[in-house]
């Protein structure tokens, strides 16, 4: 088959939204694999940097990031955790077929996606998509120079209402939340709105420090801040009930991250 005319078209596609103003706040695919042995790792990872992320980057999706919790070294169950950013919905749906139809990675992905049933690659894999907020529409990749100690932090707020979520998502555009990260130099890589995932009501936003002890230093100052104390404390923010659940995952890149 000849895949060209139709990776041309895609790309194509692309530029076409992106040029046309169709779409204006990315949409995000956050993906987490889950695995328990060293081998699972290592079958992913290789799947992910020499079949995935290559297949994106030739339909000129660009950006993707690739973590490992910290936490990995000690927890059961391991995880690989990728964010793939696109510039519509219609392009995350189209993308499946077009990489279908991609002879060099359905080549490169075959031991992955059609793996011996004796040794499968991951347990499984949660998909979740998720639309930018209005203040912060672009993923904007961290201008940090990244060194084997920086943190990046992926941090999730749970609602226990869609009005409660909304109220919270609020908080963080017109309450000024976004701005605080911004005057206190949060290298903030994305924020998003779940619009389809397992846990929802939810968003989930991204945070990269150079190391953990600027982490520690940044959220002091966001904690100590005026504004924080003002946001915090507005009736109309809800804040002690907006919220009724928290995750926070502290993950280090992997070496093929575009991140």
């Amino acid at each position: 088959m000849n895949t060209i005319p139709t990776r041309l078209l895609f790309i194509f596609l692309l530029n076409l939204i992106f040029f046309s103003g169709f779409a204006q706040k990315e949409i995000y695919e956050l993906r987490i694999y889950k695995m328990k042995t060293a081998e699972q790792i290592k079958a992913t990872d290789n799947y992910l940097e020499n079949a995935y992320l290559p297949a994106l980057h030739r339909i000129g999706i660009k950006q993707i990031g690739v973590f490992k919790p910290i936490s990995n070294d000690t927890a059961a169950l391991k995880e690989i955790i990728v964010i793939v950013p696109y510039i519509s919905l219609d392009v995350w749906h189209r993308t499946s077929s077009v990489l279908a139809s991609d002879q060099v990675y359905t080549d490169n992905a075959k031991a992955f996606t059609d793996p011996d049933t004796n040794s499968y690659p991951y347990l499984r894999m949660e998909s979740v998509l998720m639309e930018a907020f209005p203040d912060q529409m672009k993923l904007i990749p961290t201008t940090l120079k990244m060194t084997p100690g920086a943190v990046y932090e992926l941090r999730s707020y749970e609602s226990p209402s869609e009005e409660l979520h909304r109220v919270k998502v609020d908080m963080f555009n017109d309450g000024g939340e976004i701005t605080l990260f911004r005057r206190l130099d949060f290298q903030s890589v994305f924020y998003a709105d779940v619009i389809n995932g397992s846990h929802m009501p939810n968003l989930v936003y991204m945070v990269v420090f150079e190391n953990a002890a600027a982490r520690e230093a940044h959220w002091k100052a966001f904690g100590d801040s005026k504004e924080w104390k003002t946001i915090s404390t507005d009736p109309k923010y809800r804040n002690k009930i907006s919220v009724s659940h928290i995750d926070s995952i502290l993950m280090n890149r992997t070496s093929y991250s575009d991140l």
